[in-house]
């Protein structure tokens, strides 16, 4: 609980002064195939001549930097370029040294020291237009520069009509400690804290749209259940106890919970859903078959699942509508296709399949039905989970030899590890 209560003051601490199917309803944000936009990040400037001041300003600019790097959407200024250019002066900006170095935005900052907390002072400006877009203050201690630098590289993003990237965090279940628990960590894999304390293991967390509350398996009963955890105040509900329950996702309202469960009368396993207000289920899937893993559509009108109802061990991919009619088939060619994550974007699945007993992440265009391999390494590639700007996929691989957490863009690109301690494995990247 040490872990959660430090993670919540972090957040208090931190503080801003300024404010392929015809009936497919498609959602999109990114435009592929734009250039990046050129953006201009100067040495940050120091205000107080202090070694605490300095450190904070390089650790705040190099996060920021790795950060628009990771966003496909901005190309920084290569360094060379600002030797072509006067000095920056914060107090008079000179849009034409920029533009002549072929900077679309500038972003400055300055970074002081007030009562042993660094002040950080960020502002954007639009070069063309010559004219300044947002600034921002943040104050912080030592130990929140990295979320100081997340939300200011989140600005950038917002700008753009973006959601917010670099501030979301990834829960997974790790053994790091001797057994599996939900963590959470930063997007990039840095701030790892614990979720859960038991001597039972606990299993696929899947976040609420509120970022608040995580629904997850816990065996602590002698029965696969799951429960809900709120990660500020610790608290835990049970929700579903009876059989076996697992594969929980949140509807993009945040008022449904879809799972897979042995609860009813059969004791196969089905798709459920439950209205999280009333604790009413509604079962979905009426099928001898193992029915399991669903994945919402990003408008709520739909589920992903995987389902053999096909048979001899052959999972395929299905889509149904949210309350379980018009079931069809999505996936095509092959015989296993699994762990279907549809982007937030709405126009992709993720998912996995196995070719020569190699498992591999696979995205699937449901406006074009062209399939994109996202990993080829012949390990064992599972669990994808979209990044909520839907241009980043989070998975398991044993590529290491242990099994740890990547990420990878939406097109097979930038494979990053996160993760080094102990296994790592079903992560969920919030929405």
């Amino acid at each position: 609980m040490k872990h959660l209560k430090t993670f919540a003051g972090l957040l208090a601490l931190l503080t801003a002064a300024s404010g392929a199917f015809a009936q497919q309803e498609v959602v999109l944000r990114i435009s592929e195939g734009m250039p990046m936009i050129s953006l201009a990040l100067p040495e940050f400037i120091v205000r107080t001549s202090t070694p605490a001041a300095h450190a904070a300003a390089q650790e705040i600019r190099q996060v920021l930097t790795e950060d628009v790097k990771y966003s496909r959407i901005f190309q920084l200024l290569p360094k060379e370029y600002y030797g072509y250019i006067r000095p920056l002066d914060p107090d008079k900006i000179f849009f034409k040294d920029w533009d002549s170095v072929q900077a679309r935005l500038l972003l400055t900052g300055e970074v002081r020291e007030d009562g042993g907390r660094v002040v950080f002072d960020g502002k954007i400006y639009d070069v063309r237009s010559e004219r300044f877009i947002v600034g921002k203050r943040y104050q912080a201690e030592k130990n929140g520069l990295r979320l100081v630098a997340h939300k200011m590289a989140d600005e950038l993003l917002k700008l753009h009509g973006e959601k917010p990237l670099f501030t979301t965090k990834i829960a997974f279940v790790s053994n790091r400690d001797g057994n599996d628990e939900i963590y959470m960590m930063d997007y990039d894999g840095a701030s790892p804290t614990r979720i859960t304390f038991n001597k039972i293991k606990d299993y696929m967390p899947a976040w609420s749209p509120d970022q608040r509350t995580i629904a997850f398996t816990s065996y602590r009963n002698s029965v696969a259940g799951l429960y809900l955890r709120n990660i500020y105040e610790g608290t835990e509900t049970p929700v579903a106890l009876k059989g076996t329950s697992y594969s929980a996702a949140f509807s993009p309202d945040g008022k449904k919970l879809a799972f897979s469960s042995s609860m009813n009368e059969e004791g196969n396993t089905d798709i459920f859903v439950m209205d999280l207000d009333s604790r009413k289920i509604k079962r979905l899937t009426y099928n001898a078959a193992v029915e399991t893993a669903p994945s919402w559509s990003p408008t709520g009108r739909e589920i992903a699942f995987t389902t053999d109802r096909l048979g001899q061990g052959s999972p395929q991919i299905y889509i149904m509508d949210a309350e379980g009619s018009n079931v069809r088939k999505a996936s095509f060619g092959g015989n296993y296709h699994d762990a279907p994550a549809w982007a937030p974007t709405g126009e992709r699945l993720a998912f996995v399949s196995r070719v020569d007993n190699t498992f591999d992440i696979y995205v699937l265009n449901l406006r074009t039905n062209q399939i994109t391999k996202l990993t080829e390494n012949r390990v064992r590639n599972e669990s994808p989970s979209w990044s909520p700007d839907g241009r980043h996929v989070v998975f398991a691989s044993n590529l290491s030899g242990s099994i740890q957490l990547y990420t990878v863009d939406y097109d097979g690109a930038n494979l990053r590890r996160l993760t080094d301690r102990g296994e790592n494995k079903l992560p969920n990247w919030t929405n």
